[in-house]
């Protein structure tokens, strides 16, 4: 059995107002190559496949467009939801899409056989089994109780699912169980999830947009499967040091921070005996985003390197850090002037300050523009000491106001 591991796609961002359609729509014809020319079974997408709760309708498109060629291929799909993802727009489509071969859990529900699925091999035989968790919300597990603390509130999140995957896990043991009575061999069993675990590394662009998230599973926690597929982590990387505990990372770099990582999806080899191997396929970059520093007289050598990774028709986005001269008023036009002639775009400027303003900058960093506006009233309901209920039930207003605001712009 073969499987593609990834995640966060964030099909619909917008980039400091610059649309990724192009590098998705790259990545998605990269995929299905691979798909091929690795005789993968299924493709699993650990959460996030989209950017916002209200994705624009060029996204939907793309998202559609994915599973019907995997549909083509025979290549089963299963998607799970992430804290960015909308359950109502992951949901709208479940009973159709389970007719081209492609499974969604975008929540997490009650009973625990809903989350045990059965991925096929191309040949229509059960491969292996998932215990398919999407991000778990506090709302969908926890009751909140008077007088809490934030520890306890941590703590009970914690506990509640460590109790999810122990149930799932044992649902999937048994049907494990009932095949194996049934048709002799082992299959063996997958685990998903879309959350930050200990000792995980994260970056910049890693935004939580929910309240009452919690800050870090314990790895310990996992059920004892054969492999744990595992997304909201852009960075890939093995949790623990662990060959089957991994997060695929981000196929594509989603903030300057992740500029310099190499972006990929994993190829997963199962089979009766367990996990047997896991490849990195390093995913092609279609859009080349840098951030270069140093003072106005160091900065022209540093664009000039930039500029062979570059092209007229595809500009490299820069950001750039201004270090020494960060204190005069023109740095903007100054730094145009530099880049007028190159295959450059400057998205945003930022000023090395002093370590007495070490901490101001780390705050400032972001512009609004860079935020969504379901990040932005995030934000500002996290300053706020609500209990969990009701901070769910303003995000939730807020998203469904923002949904009609949205389908009155399309009509």
């Amino acid at each position: 059995m073969r499987i593609l591991h990834t995640s966060d796609w964030h099909l619909g961002q917008s980039f400091m107002n610059h649309s990724r359609e192009r590098e998705h729509m790259a990545l998605i014809d990269w995929l299905l190559q691979q798909v091929e020319d690795q005789q993968v079974d299924a493709v699993l997408i650990a959460g996030d496949i989209f950017d916002t709760t209200t994705p624009p309708s060029y996204a939907r498109t793309l998202y559609y467009r994915l599973i019907a060629e995997l549909h083509r291929l025979n290549v089963a799909l299963l998607v799970l939801g992430g804290n960015h993802d909308s359950v109502s727009v992951l949901g709208e489509s479940q009973p159709l899409l389970h007719h081209l071969n492609a499974t969604v859990i975008a929540a997490t529900h009650a009973d625990a056989a809903q989350h045990v699925v059965t991925l096929p091999t191309r040949g229509g035989h059960a491969g292996c089994i998932v215990c398919a968790l999407p991000f778990i919300r506090a709302r969908d597990v926890l009751r909140s109780s008077a007088g809490q603390s934030a520890q306890d509130k941590q703590r009970d999140l914690q506990t509640a699912i460590q109790d999810i995957y122990a149930q799932v896990f044992a649902a999937a043991q048994a049907l494990q169980a009932s095949h194996a009575s049934a048709h002799g061999g082992r299959l063996p069993i997958i685990a998903t999830g879309h959350l930050t675990t200990v000792g995980a590394s994260s970056n910049e662009s890693v935004r939580e947009i929910y309240v009452g998230t919690l800050e870090a599973f314990p790895t310990n926690a996992f059920p004892a499967a054969d492999y744990i597929a595992l997304g909201h982590i852009h960075k890939p990387q093995k949790v623990g040091g662990l060959e089957h505990i991994r997060y695929s990372g981000s196929p594509i770099a989603l903030g300057f921070d992740e500029a310099r990582q190499t972006k990929e999806v994993l190829l997963v080899e199962l089979n009766e005996n367990g996990l047997q191997s896991v490849t990195a396929l390093s995913t092609p970059v279609c859009q080349v985003l840098a951030a270069v520093s140093g003072s106005l007289a160091n900065l022209p050598a540093a664009f000039q390197q930039l500029a062979v990774q570059g092209s007229a028709e595809h500009p490299v986005w820069v950001e750039v850090t201004v270090q020494e001269d960060d204190y005069l008023p023109d740095l903007a036009p100054r730094i145009e002037a530099m880049v007028q002639d190159l295959p450059l775009q400057v998205l945003r400027i930022k000023r090395q300050r002093g370590a007495a303003s070490a901490q101001l900058q780390s705050t400032s960093g972001e512009s609004l523009h860079e935020l969504s506006p379901q990040e932005v009233f995030a934000r500002r309901l996290a300053q706020e000491t609500l209990p969990p209920d009701l901070a769910d039930a303003l995000q939730t207003c807020y998203d469904t106001v923002l949904a009609q605001l949205h389908a009155g712009d399309a009509a």
